[in-house]
């Protein structure tokens, strides 16, 4: 509880919990130490430690080493002898690290969490494909967008009869050429589709000098930007129900894409188009918009009742993944609301 321990001092227990909403008894059961737990006596029916060892000897030996324990339970009561019962053989091979599935079994790895920042643009990029309407039930179009996570600015897109790791290539390659990317520049974030960690792909990767990121299986959090751009288009206006044909769906799309960059006011930047942002634009625009509020607010100041009117400028990072807020920041906030007060 370190933001309750900062406030006590200020303002006393009972205020500092009923402001945070803790219990009291909780505040002061957490002062108390904790007692050691007392270790567990040996019980006096265990086998000793040579009579595990040979336990474990008998186990391993060439007879035994590929039977169950019950197996070799039955078999040694057969011989005449009784070490343990199979279950103490178990604890004794589980003590050992000799227990384990036998059967072959997949290990899923370890998968870390992204955490990708972009503070200008060409900095960071992600692409998805998904898929368009085709003019029969069942059939469909595959359109590949890459898009600038810092400006939401469409640097490249295509559509495709079918999902293929190949056109994604051409595309990347040929967007980075437009977009004049030097090596070690742009960071290039997408899902584990087949096209995205396709071997190809990965050499793409190398041959351009970017680095790869990708999402954690099933997390569509995890690339949040090229989510909210596909929901953007495929549900304007402008989309038909059905595209007849792979010319007709280019067109569609060719004009989709050139409003969303050209003439969308994006909410995510302060409502300015992407290409403003991508192409360093925003600034001006800013200003130019202030100065409007400024005369609108000299005009009729008893109408702006929070006072003078501000633009916002666009985000100045887009994160994907942003780390949490710690416990020492935690604190930080604490102490500059308790100054304010």
């Amino acid at each position: 509880m370190p933001t309750l321990a900062y406030l006590i001092p200020l303002v006393g227990v009972v205020a500092a919990c009923a402001a945070l909403a803790v219990s009291r008894a909780s505040y002061y059961r957490a002062q108390k130490p904790k007692a050691e737990p007392k270790p567990r006596a040996r019980p006096a029916r265990a086998l000793t430690d040579v009579e595990r060892a040979q336990l474990l000897a008998v186990l391993d030996s060439e007879r035994f080493m590929d039977l169950a324990p019950a197996q070799v339970y039955a078999q040694l009561l057969e011989d005449g002898e009784y070490l343990c019962s199979p279950r103490t053989m178990y604890r004794v091979l589980t003590d050992a690290d000799q227990v384990r599935e036998r059967r072959a079994q997949r290990r899923h790895p370890e998968y870390v969490k992204p955490q990708l920042v972009a503070t200008a643009p060409n900095q960071v990029w992600s692409w998805d494909t998904t898929k368009l309407p085709g003019p029969t039930k069942g059939t469909y179009f595959t359109l590949y967008v890459i898009l600038d996570i810092f400006s939401r600015y469409i640097v490249g897109w295509q559509v495709a009869p079918r999902e293929s790791a190949a056109v994604a290539q051409e595309l990347i390659d040929a967007c980075c050429k437009q977009q004049g990317v030097a090596r070690g520049q742009l960071t290039i974030h997408a899902d584990r589709g087949s096209p995205m960690i396709a071997k190809s792909t990965a050499l793409l990767y190398v041959d351009l000098g970017i680095a790869k990121s990708h999402s954690r299986p099933y997390t569509s959090n995890d690339n949040p930007y090229s989510e909210s751009n596909f929901r953007t288009l495929k549900y304007r206006p402008d989309m038909p129900a059905h595209l007849g044909s792979l010319e007709h769906a280019r067109q569609v799309m060719r004009a989709l894409v050139d409003w969303y960059n050209d003439e969308h006011y994006h909410v995510g930047l302060a409502l300015l188009h992407p290409a403003d942002v991508h192409y360093g634009r925003a600034a001006d625009i800013v200003a130019a918009r202030q100065r409007v509020l400024d005369v609108a607010h000299a005009r009729h100041p008893e109408r702006f009742v929070r006072g003078r009117p501000t633009q916002k400028a666009p985000p100045t990072a887009a994160w994907i993944n942003p780390p949490t807020i710690g416990s020492d920041q935690s604190d930080q906030i604490a102490r500059q609301e308790v100054a304010a007060q």
